[in-house]
């Protein structure tokens, strides 16, 4: 009974090993380079129209992968808030003849270059930036947080609301309009619509920079308006 018993599991060991050797005999091997360049397709194509100068530094596959023989397709899924730069991790799905034979974690490193606005220098609170502060130059936008200026007419002119620090990208949201019209200056009004054009003197009953919103009181009929500031000494109403 025993020596049959032994047959018995040697037969079932040997079926074992020869279907082992059949099913991978039917493989077919996907290149860790096979891959990279699916991975690299689908960062170009979603960073396509970014405007940005696109560099791949990294795309981690660890090794070559053994799948059946057949048509191979790939699936590449991308976090809903992944842009297309930074680093992230975008799943792979590996299907073989429409059936689904591999899903994976692929960690990926992206560079997005784009022209930015930088400080050439400390840029202290309440100074107004002037031309030779700052430049244009290329920087990676995914090591940037918060909003940066990438136009240079948007930064010159205004006043630094927070302090920056030299060779950094400035933010939008540190700089600030420069007043023109303060609270109780006297300033003109005007109303005009094209064929007529009426002046009055008036008393600014608040804070603003160019294009700005703030009541002003005319000094003859005691009336506050709203007014958008024109100038340092100048308001507009509508007529």
């Amino acid at each position: 009974m025993k020596k049959i018993i032994v047959r018995l599991v040697f037969i079932v060991l040997v079926w074992c090993l020869t279907a082992s050797a059949s099913a991978f005999a039917g493989n077919t091997v996907l290149s860790v380079k096979q891959v990279r360049t699916a991975v690299k397709e689908f960062i170009l194509n979603r960073t396509r129209d970014s405007g940005m100068e696109i560099k791949i530094k990294r795309i981690t596959i660890g090794e070559d992968l053994p799948v059946p023989a057949g048509k191979v397709s790939y699936e590449i899924i991308a976090p809903d808030q992944w842009q297309g730069w930074g680093r992230t991790v975008l799943g792979l799905v590996i299907r073989v003849d429409d059936q689904l034979v591999r899903n994976m974690s692929i960690p990926v490193e992206v560079e997005a270059l784009a022209d930015m606005v930088v400080a050439l220098y400390p840029l202290p609170r309440g100074m107004v930036v002037a031309a030779n502060d700052v430049s244009l130059q290329k920087r990676d936008i995914s090591d940037i947080s918060g909003k940066v200026s990438f136009n240079l007419a948007d930064v010159l002119g205004k006043r630094v609301r927070v302090p920056i620090r030299a060779n950094t990208p400035v933010r939008s949201d540190y700089l600030e309009k420069v007043p023109l019209v303060k609270t109780g200056q006297v300033v003109t009004i005007v109303a005009e619509n094209g064929v007529f054009r009426v002046t009055a003197t008036g008393m600014a009953r608040g804070t603003g920079a160019e294009g700005d919103l703030i009541m002003v009181q005319n000094m003859n009929s005691k009336k506050s308006v709203q007014a958008r500031v024109v100038d340092a000494g100048t308001v507009a109403v509508n007529f």
